[in-house]
């Protein structure tokens, strides 16, 4: 059947989007400083902490990509995911105590206390571009249902900027008044909302299906697609227990250890004990979801007899929008326009807030009043809601899904910035040089590693040198990048004396 988006659709997504914004507003409404703008206070339950934690890392690339993954392969995705769990344990018990007992708005104020200003300004603004590239990517990624719907609607116009355009200003509003705690709420209803359309789609994908999820099942074991573990040892495949187990669990370290969009959430916490709850917890949350999302993907692929689609990420919205009944239509749309929303707006805040206090505040000796740091915040929101928008209304479609493309650029940036962090835990002989030339040295050379085949492409004549390094998976990024920066940092602080007082921490 081929449904339309029908007035009932539009009603539920118009409510939807209305709904969000007005309690955003309203949630800011009793804020006083950039405290409570950043970090809510620090007096948001770690149960709503956890699902904010999932809301902001699922964004609209769970809901349009995953499902992608099993349709063309099969279940190896969720070794990645093992990583992931793996890796919040470990921040858990090592820099999350670090950031709650030193009452902190930003990550990178840590690095700060070790190293010097310097060196805080350096991560700081390598999260900052890394997170502005990626999100864009994200908010592009959203715009590809929203286009679908808009098409008819308006024939024969690019409606993707202007699918683009109304998600970023809709999410700007509740963010721009309603700061972190606003963030962290509409967050937990996010949640609900798209996991409840994916549950949805889930049943509707069986009941459409003759034979139902049995059958489905059985196809997908004769076809292989059921596969779990992949014990390949080589470094060229992205989805391997190797490269999940290792690789997921530094890219884990790096996105919930080194990456102010989540340690903002951790740090909204009470208590450490709440955050560590609302850390491990949101592993094991993201792991159930990535297996829902892939169960999608297995269904669509039964659906649609494995039929060959232009780019993977159309396969699960061109279902939403020509098989699922009226209501359901807008329930699904409205819960991808929920993943991608509180990624966004999370993205502002930390944006915002990394800005504020890692550059703005020092840039003033420190001496910003409340009231003016409380008003930079809110320009800083509305300079990086222009620059997201702007970087998706850029971005070009490839044929690679953008969930890795998203994965990829974060992982290039991630291994610099946690092997700061590890030379500021592990090396006591380290000072700010070494921890900026390591940041350098492995930022620099990831770069290389993950543009490897593009480089070799417009530069035939370093093919050969750079063989080595071309084609190895995303999942590996973080851990190499570590590794060399880390190392680096070791060797430059041999070059000096020792540091005469123990360092700072």
């Amino acid at each position: 059947m081929t449904a339309a988006f029908t007035a009932l659709d539009w009603a539920i997504l118009l409510l939807y989007l209305i709904g969000t914004t007005a309690l955003g507003v309203w949630l800011g409404r009793d804020q006083k400083d950039a405290k409570d703008y950043f970090v809510a206070g620090g007096r948001i339950p770690w149960w709503a902490v956890l699902f904010s934690i999932v809301a902001t890392e699922t964004s609209a690339l769970t809901f349009i990509s995953i499902p992608g993954l099993a349709y063309l392969g099969d279940f190896t995705f969720l070794q990645v995911a093992l990583g992931y769990v793996i890796g919040r344990c470990i921040i858990a018990y090592t820099l999350l105590p670090k950031y709650v007992e030193g009452e902190l708005v930003t990550a990178y104020a840590l690095l700060e206390r070790r190293f010097g200003t310097s060196t805080r300004r350096f991560a700081s603004v390598t999260f900052m571009v890394t997170r502005a590239f990626g999100d864009s990517v994200r908010v592009f990624a959203t715009a590809i249902p929203i286009a679908l719907i808009l098409g008819p609607v308006l024939p024969g116009m690019n409606v993707t900027p202007i699918a683009i355009l109304a998600l970023g200003a809709t999410t700007l509003l509740y963010t721009y008044h309603g700061g972190m705690k606003a963030v962290v709420w509409t967050d937990v209803i996010q949640t609900f909302v798209y996991l409840g359309g994916g549950i949805g789609a889930l049943y509707l994908i069986g009941a459409a299906v003759d034979g139902g999820w049995g059958a489905i099942f059985d196809r997908a074991g004769e076809a292989g697609k059921l596969k779990v573990l992949d014990a390949y040892a080589g470094m060229d495949r992205p989805h391997t227990i190797f490269a999940g187990i290792l690789g997921g669990t530094f890219l884990s370290m790096a996105s919930h250890g080194a990456d102010q969009i989540i340690v903002q959430r951790l740090l909204t916490s009470g208590s450490l004990a709440d955050a560590r709850r609302a850390l491990i917890g949101s592993g094991f949350a993201v792991l159930l979801q990535f297996a829902l999302f892939l169960f999608i993907g297995l269904g669509l692929w039964a659906f649609y007899d494995a039929r060959s689609f232009s780019a993977p990420d159309r396969i699960f919205p061109t279902f939403i929008i020509e098989e699922m009944p009226p209501g359901m239509t807008g329930l699904v749309i409205a819960a991808i326009l929920a993943a991608a929303m509180s990624t966004i707006s999370g993205a502002l805040n930390s944006l915002s807030a990394a800005t504020t206090h890692d550059l703005w505040v020092p840039m003033r000796g420190g001496k910003a009043s409340t009231e003016a740091t409380f008003k930079a915040s809110k320009v800083f929101t509305l300079v990086w809601a222009a620059i997201l928008i702007g970087g998706a209304l850029l971005y070009k479609a490839e044929g690679t899904p953008v969930v890795v493309i998203a994965l990829s650029i974060a992982s290039f940036t991630y291994g610099g910035l946690l092997g700061a962090f590890f030379l500021a835990m592990l090396w006591p002989r380290a000072i700010q040089r070494d921890a900026i030339t390591g940041m350098a040295v492995g930022i620099g050379t990831m770069s290389v590693i993950v543009f490897a085949g593009r480089i070799a492409a417009a530069l035939p004549g370093l093919a050969g040198a750079l063989s080595p390094v071309i084609g190895i998976a995303w999942p590996w990024f973080v851990l190499i990048g570590t590794t060399i920066t880390f190392g680096t940092g070791i060797l430059s602080s041999l070059t000096h004396a020792a540091p005469s007082t123990a360092p700072r921490s």
